[in-house]
């Protein structure tokens, strides 16, 4: 059983790895005969996989699509580029798939083999991603990303050291809900056994998250879903800014330049109202001036006296004597 159970998982790796194999070739692969590489073919389409025959003297086989994703085989450096790859998606690389990103993530670092997942920290490590947002956008350890997805999936308590927003560092213990990406920040909602409540912490400050082992009953969140929580959270602890700006633009363009970060509203077929929130007021003016459109800050004062100064600077970089 085992030389059957291992033949097979060869002869899914070697279909995945070329459009159409023949018969023949495929069976001298093997080292089997063409009768025990049909049997295993017909194991394969069993499990799931669709996979197409052509009959005849050079007949072969292929791995086609399915109505459902089959189980993969990869190779080693296929599951650290994988992982990699999930590790980007899930700081917000690409809109939309970081949840789902962070998900796959653990489930692919949780089978990996020590010595691929050192690979996988060690690149990680040394790679730093581009971005326009600075500072602002503080990155998250990959791993604490995977082992707290892992938590909340197992419904497993965890203990974890944490550095709050005046600086002060505290060891929690948590029955970890779920894992929520707002913006440009990964939170997670949980309930924490040392203060006898639902909390919400920035993962971006959160060190050493360990599982203890013990399992739990998951709770009742005090909220619609673990979005509105966090969401809540922030809303009623928040010290950043919040903006207002008219902008003339057709609403549409603007959400296609600027609307992840922001909310917009039509005023008229050419103009709309902008609405976001800042940590910093750099990021709000580099993402009004990529708009390339005529632009009245509203609120708050702050804003308007920042882009009163950066005007003055960019005047003096094309007119010095007119800008002065």
């Amino acid at each position: 059983m085992a030389n059957t159970s291992s033949r097979t998982l060869r002869l899914l790796s070697l279909l995945q790895t070329r459009r159409y194999w023949p018969g023949a070739e495929l069976a001298g692969q093997l080292q089997a005969s063409p009768r025990t590489l049909r049997r295993d073919i017909d194991r394969l389409r069993e499990l799931g996989y669709p996979i197409q025959a052509q009959r005849g003297v050079a007949g072969g086989y292929q791995l086609a699509a399915g109505s459902a994703l089959p189980p993969l085989v990869v190779d080693d450096e296929e599951a650290v580029a994988l992982a990699l790859g999930l590790q980007a998606a899930a700081q917000g690389a690409v809109e939309g798939i970081a949840e789902s990103s962070v998900r796959a993530l653990a489930k692919v670092v949780q089978v990996m083999p020590a010595r691929l997942r050192r690979q996988v920290q060690a690149l990680g490590a040394m790679t730093v991603p581009a971005s326009w947002e600075g500072s602002a956008s503080p990155s998250v350890d990959p791993g604490v990303l995977t082992a707290i997805a892992l938590a909340c999936r197992d419904t497993e308590r965890i203990r974890f050291s944490y550095t709050a927003a005046d600086g002060r560092q505290a060891e929690r213990h948590v029955e970890p809900h779920r894992l929520v990406l707002l913006g440009r920040r990964w939170y997670l909602a949980g309930y924490d056994l040392d203060r006898q409540g639902w909390r919400s912490y920035r993962l971006d400050r959160l060190a050493a998250p360990n599982g203890t082992g013990a399992r739990f009953r998951p709770r009742e969140l005090p909220a619609a879903d673990a979005a509105a929580f966090v969401r809540a959270g922030i809303q009623s602890t928040r010290t950043g800014y919040d903006i207002e700006v008219i902008v003339e633009a057709p609403a549409e363009v603007v959400r296609e330049r600027i609307g992840r970060w922001s909310t917009v509203s039509e005023i008229g077929a050419t103009r709309c109202r902008v609405r976001m929130t800042a940590d910093m007021l750099e990021w709000p003016i580099m993402g009004l001036g990529l708009v390339g459109a005529d632009f009245r800050v509203i609120s708050p004062p702050e804003l308007i006296d920042w882009v009163r100064d950066w005007g003055r600077r960019f005047s003096r970089a094309v007119d010095p004597v007119k800008g002065e």
